[in-house]
């Protein structure tokens, strides 16, 4: 075998060299007025992260990356953008969204995410390989298989719970995979040997490591441990108190805007402003967070809008969602900054202080134009429907009846379970509370409001089914019942109504689907939203998906609801979330 001639060569390869070899001529060359370079956008006021200043001038783009800032005049250029004079900044960038389980598939979301000024993504993976179940390695590879054609950067975790570590493993080792998804501490906590088999295989990977922290139920000598073993990021972060405990123990602390009542942002956001803790510990995520939302409302500009208007000086807002968050993956080489090298994702705003993307660019390629995408996205994803398979067929009405914990010794009072769909973090997500007993009824009314009544329905039961059954403050109807199900990490329906026998056939139409939302009245189907990608995604693009969606809070409207926020349908879905950490679910 010949020598190699290069150092270079033994490590990269002598094909690898060769393509580095002429990227970096090409390069030259452009600067040098020899070549063409693809793009210039002119006619901008740069923010530079870096010395967080504003300067007039142009990016000269190339191979999807900047390669100048403010070239000369010999310098040529296939393509101009005239920029009039907007501020132009980094792409935005989610740290942290379960991208996959927002009943959009990637190619629906991005219609949402793009116009918004999100360029990148750094993705969870979990409810959907768990929703998967053994198909869960090729369902993954399916999604990811044309992520280069969505209109946003995707960086995405193998799961980090919800699986088996054998998955997780298959899917550490797939492109655009960078490490392990989050850990849960309810697991973690109790020395779980499938919590330590992944946390090894991250670790083993030399990949990112993220974690639910558990800030909210763990001792502070345990918090200690996620940290120690190399865990990179924490979104569990709920108020003042958690934001410090997660800046002293050196985790990259991902404020999240998605979860929880609208008034959690705000009281982080407060926090971070009033103790002036410096922004660069801080990066912005959704977590969840519906389309319909990101349509009327915005993403990350939207918050490092709010963040603004709650005091926090612009350009450490913007930071907040690009460099810093860029730099909390090791990322800011490609991502997070207007700098020669970086990719060219930018977005041209007439504001610092109220981010309006007026023009979206991913890697020099104008994605989006005044909130809308310019172009389709082409990418099929049908190998992933799959098949309805009912488990309710002798589900009876009166297995969803109230009945209680406890009764009080005068037979006038009934202990029950109350569910709050906001109650999660330091709220209490369920509560044990009496109510009134008349005439051996028990009364749904908890300290005078009138609440509908909710089952949790096991899907497919191996003997006895399991049923838990309780009051709900979320939804609010006077007839009818609206029915989801989720099948992540156990396949589990959620219903929620006035009558055993109205909730029963709900959840029986919904079992007839692979998953997804139903509203019913009087026996009949009034809105329905299937989810047909292994119960967690619809089939549907963006325009569909909002209209079907909306359908269903039309209908619940119709029947009394008084929908804020949220889809209903998305509401009831974050349940599934805390009936399972709570431990409702077997």
């Amino acid at each position: 075998m010949p020598r190699s001639n290069s150092t270079t060569d033994s490590f990269a390869g002598s094909a690898a060299v060769a393509d580095q070899e002429n990227h970096v001529r090409t390069i030259f060359d452009i600067l040098e007025g020899r070549r063409e370079a693809d793009l210039l956008v002119h006619n901008l006021h740069i923010l530079d992260v870096h010395s967080e200043t504003v300067y007039p001038g142009s990016l000269l783009v190339h191979g999807e990356r900047i390669i100048a800032l403010n070239p000369d005049d010999t310098i040529r250029y296939r393509e101009s953008f005239d920029g009039g004079g907007l501020y132009a900044i980094p792409g935005l960038i989610d740290v942290h969204l379960h991208f996959e389980s927002q009943l959009a598939h990637p190619a629906a979301f991005g219609e949402a995410l793009v116009p918004s000024g999100t360029t990148t993504v750094f993705g969870e993976t979990l409810d959907f390989a768990s929703a998967a179940g053994k198909e869960a390695v090729d369902a993954a590879r399916a999604l990811f298989a044309d992520h280069d054609k969505l209109p946003y950067r995707l960086y995405a975790f193998a799961p980090g719970k919800k699986t088996p570590p054998e998955v997780t493993e298959a899917m550490l080792e797939m492109d655009p995979v960078i490490g392990l998804g989050e850990l849960a501490h309810l697991s973690y906590m109790t020395g779980n040997a499938e919590d330590f088999r992944k946390s090894a295989l991250g670790r083993a990977n030399a990949g990112f490591v993220n974690c639910h922290w558990g800030v909210t139920a763990l001792s502070d000598t345990l918090l200690n441990y996620m940290p120690a073993i190399g865990v990179d990021n924490n979104h569990d972060v709920w108020n003042e108190d958690d934001i410090e405990k997660s800046i002293r123990y050196g985790l990259n602390t991902q404020i999240k805007f998605g979860v929880g009542s609208p008034e959690v942002i705000r009281t982080m956001l407060r926090a971070i402003v009033k103790r002036r803790w410096p922004a660069e510990n801080f990066q912005l995520c959704a977590d969840n967070i519906s389309v319909d939302r990101v349509l009327r409302q915005g993403h990350i500009d939207w918050v490092i809008s709010l963040a603004v208007e709650m005091g926090m000086p612009p350009i450490q807002a913007i930071k907040m969602g690009t460099l810093y968050a860029a730099r909390s993956f090791h990322k800011d080489r490609d991502l997070g900054s207007l700098s020669p090298g970086r990719f060219a994702d930018i977005v041209l705003t007439d504001s610092l202080s109220r981010i309006n993307p007026r023009y979206v660019f991913k890697g020099g390629k104008l994605m989006a134009k005044d909130r809308r995408l310019l172009d389709p996205i082409r990418i099929d994803y049908s190998v992933l429907a799959k098949q309805p398979r009912p488990g309710l067929d002798d589900l009876r009405p009166e297995q969803l009846d109230l009945t209680p914990l406890e009764l009080s010794d005068d037979g006038t009072r009934a202990k029950v379970l109350l569910f709050d769909v906001y109650g999660r973090g330091h709220l209490k997500f369920a509560q044990e509370v009496w109510v009134p007993v008349r005439d051996g009824s028990i009364v749904p009314e908890h300290e005078g409001v009138r609440l509908n009544r909710i089952s949790l329905v096991q899907r497919y039961a191996d003997g006895e089914r399991h049923i838990v059954n309780g009051l709900f403050k979320g939804v609010s109807i006077e007839g009818g019942a609206v029915a989801t199900f989720w099948p992540a990490p156990k396949a589990y329906f959620v219903v929620v109504g006035a009558d055993s026998a109205e909730m029963c056939g709900s959840v029986q139409h919904l079992d007839g689907l692979v998953g997804g939302c139903v509203v019913t009245e009087g026996g009949a189907v009034k809105a329905v939203l299937p989810l047909d990608f292994y119960g967690v995604m619809a089939d549907m693009d963006l325009a569909e998906l909002v209209e079907a969606t909306r359908a269903i809070d039309n209908a619940l409207a119709v029947l009394g609801n008084k929908n804020e926020g949220e889809p209903v349908v998305n509401k009831l879905l974050t349940l599934f979330i805390s009936l399972d950490r709570f431990g409702f679910m077997k």
